[in-house]
């Protein structure tokens, strides 16, 4: 059984709380500990994973006394490197919510110190999980679509000021970022998943209407090594609620279009040729409550098959260093109004 602690209580700690039940349920993993700086949410977190989990209000204390074995931080996220840092140096295996930081030099040395103690570093990718993304990356790795000409992503939703409000890291560079690094790391991570290695990227940002520091909208185009262009398109001011996070692909062969709230319903599915994966196109469809969808459950039990079966990691920290270096070069070339080239990836 693997021992899970959760650093971080605030609002998306709830997602991995009610990820891990049903995991415990079969036996697997157990929630032993949490911790926040605000004693409450510490204690409300561990009421709410139920007996045997043990609330913190000093990180460096839960890593020193309490018997895990994989800690999962929910921190802002301009801390999430750091907070892996400290799980690495006590030998503990960490689990990074989106994205795995703010700034790429950070998440490298966060690899690094996974490296040196040899202990596993995941970053929570969950939307790769999806029904409606597994079955499209399916046609994709079987080779449906031919040569990729384009893809498309829309993050349309709506933040209002009170929800920046809420703390005072919403919409700063160091702790958070705008639009793009908070709500849209995860398709920026299927941008890539799906266009593979970027070349080049050219992005336009503005703080419209909140008072953040960071972006409120904006838009990236993205040049592939493959010779195919992509683009992302991004804004937290969407009247009056959430309306669409999508990504279109289209190839020469095959066009798929998957939308909804949370990358949850396909909305185009045309090939050239019939095939059996088809027939699945009407039951990848699911109806989530919110934009967080339901892949936090089958992320945590890959992190699991990974550390109790050896599988092959689909979520590492490498893989979480390639949004981050995708959404860097994208604020660089808004700043500074021209085209940023990607390094070729080496990590």
């Amino acid at each position: 059984m693997i021992r899970i602690a959760l650093v971080g209580c605030g609002r998306i700690s709830k997602n991995h709380i009610e990820a891990v039940k049903p995991l415990e349920a079969e036996g697997r993993c157990k929630l032993v500990a949490c911790c926040d700086l605000v004693p409450e949410r510490a204690k409300a977190a561990a009421e709410t994973a139920g007996p045997g989990c043990t609330p913190f209000t000093d990180y460096a204390e839960m890593l020193e006394k309490s018997p895990f074995d994989l800690v999962s931080i929910c921190t802002p996220s301009g801390m999430h490197p750091a907070h892996v840092i400290q799980a690495a140096r006590a030998g503990r295996h960490a689990l990074s919510e989106k994205p795995a930081g703010t700034r790429l030099t950070a998440v490298d040395e966060a690899i690094e110190a996974c490296d040196r103690a040899q202990t596993k570093y995941f970053v929570v990718k969950q939307n790769r999980f999806n029904k409606t993304i597994q079955l499209a990356k399916k046609a994709l790795d079987s080779g449906r679509f031919g040569r990729i000409n384009m893809l498309l992503s829309n993050v349309l939703w709506t933040r209002p000021q009170d929800y920046y409000d809420q703390a005072k890291w919403r919409g700063t560079w160091e702790f958070d970022g705008g639009a793009l690094c908070n709500q849209a790391a995860h398709y920026v991570d299927l941008m890539q998943w799906f266009g593979g290695a970027v070349e080049s990227v050219q992005a336009f940002s503005a703080t419209l209407a909140r008072r953040i520091e960071a972006e409120d909208t904006v838009v990236v185009n993205l040049r592939y090594r493959s010779g195919a262009l992509g683009s992302i398109n991004v804004t937290t001011l969407t009247y009056p609620k959430n309306l669409e996070g999508s990504l279109t692909i289209l190839g020469e062969r095959g066009t798929v279009r998957i939308g909804g709230v949370a990358l949850n319903k396909i909305i185009e599915w045309n090939f050239d040729t019939p095939h059996p994966m088809d027939d699945e196109v009407k039951e990848a469809d699911t109806n989530p409550k919110s934009v967080y969808g339901f892949g936090h459950l089958d992320f945590y039990r890959h992190c699991l098959d990974v550390l109790e079966n050896g599988e092959d990691e689909l979520v590492s920290g490498r893989e979480g260093r390639k949004t981050v270096e995708i959404i860097e070069a994208a604020y660089q070339s808004a700043l500074s109004g021209g085209q940023v080239r990607m390094c070729a990836m080496p990590r």
